[in-house]
């Protein structure tokens, strides 16, 4: 499937987005929890630059489902850093883990379900933590309730995670073309959230 017009123009708003972020969205924040927003909406840039210029087929590389993992495990990360502090090393330790696990299992030719079964554990811990974090947070008053926005994001971070996840596993939850057809439009959307989230929550 080609790439459209619409689809280069949402994938440059969502570029402009993450740069942003990264350039003015997180210059109060301490040291860990920048580097891994940055890390985050870096790799976000990145990917929607590769998308633009290269088209959908560069999504058929192999690196595609660890890169697709780097965003996840790093927004997690910081929101973990920032907002639970007595958690940090134990989820620093899951970070690398569950990073190293997924980049060993697509490295490795395996015929087993180990790779798929790595990939939905970490995103859907990672997922659920983007998710639920603020989301409470914000029922509880500790932060603004536009900081849910930020859960919002978590939500479609992991649902397009999990669609380009298992598409690469070879076991697609949707089709190739409609997975293709809705990912600049989510990308975008859970961008806009998470911008929208940190900037007013």
């Amino acid at each position: 499937m080609k790439i459209t017009v619409l689809d280069r123009v949402l994938l440059l708003v969502t570029g402009l987005l993450a740069a942003y972020q990264i350039v003015v969205g997180i210059d109060q924040l301490s040291t860990a929890p920048i580097i891994a927003y940055t890390i985050a909406f870096g790799v976000l840039l990145v990917a929607g630059l590769l998308l633009i210029i290269l088209g959908f087929d560069v999504l058929d590389s192999p690196v595609v489902v660890i890169v697709s993992t780097i965003i996840p495990l790093a927004l997690s990360l910081g929101l973990v850093w920032e907002h639970l502090a007595s958690y940090r090393t134990l989820y620093l330790i899951f970070t690398i883990i569950g990073f190293a696990a997924v980049t060993f299992t697509r490295t490795v030719t395996m015929k087993n379900k180990l790779p798929t079964v790595a990939v939905a554990v970490v995103h859907g811990i990672a997922g659920m933590t983007i998710f639920l974090l603020p989301i409470i947070l914000s029922m509880q008053g500790a932060m603004k309730p536009a900081f849910a926005l930020v859960g919002i994001g978590g939500a479609l971070i992991g649902i397009g995670g999990l669609l380009l996840s298992f598409l690469k596993a070879g076991k697609p939850i949707l089709s190739k073309n409609t997975i293709l057809k809705v990912l600049p439009g989510l990308l975008l959307l859970m961008t806009i959230c998470f911008v929208a989230g940190f900037k007013y929550g």
